[in-house]
């Protein structure tokens, strides 16, 4: 059975978080991108605590899609080390459900 998963992936800018989630749904990697505009964000980076401007992509996709998700994100994004880290969904309304799995489904199978 398959397991249905919500990602997140900050970006440098809300322009390269909607060109990235343009690509995921296209190519079914993603069955919806919500982009949050406008997050603060204090972390460690190369030893110094660092504050930026980010956008946020709240991603919902499944465990199936999710390797080829990660690496497209990856190929697409302007860091380094891009944050990409999925969380399983352990309930959810079963129509909703269906449709994210139904929306991700690999077309060339």
């Amino acid at each position: 059975m398959s397991c249905e998963l919500v990602v997140l992936v900050t970006t440098a800018t809300h322009e390269e978080a909607a060109r990235i989630a343009d690509t995921l749904v296209t190519e079914r990697l993603a069955a919806c991108v919500n982009i949050v505009p406008a997050i603060e964000s204090i972390y460690r980076w190369e030893g110094k605590v660092t504050r930026d401007n980010e956008s946020l992509m709240i991603i919902k996709t499944t465990d199936e899609r999710y390797a080829d998700l990660e690496r497209r994100v990856k190929e697409l994004h302007s860091y380094s080390t891009p944050e990409v880290i999925a969380v399983k969904i352990d309930r959810g309304s079963a129509g909703y459900l269906d449709w994210l799995r139904e929306s991700v489904l690999d077309a060339s199978r």
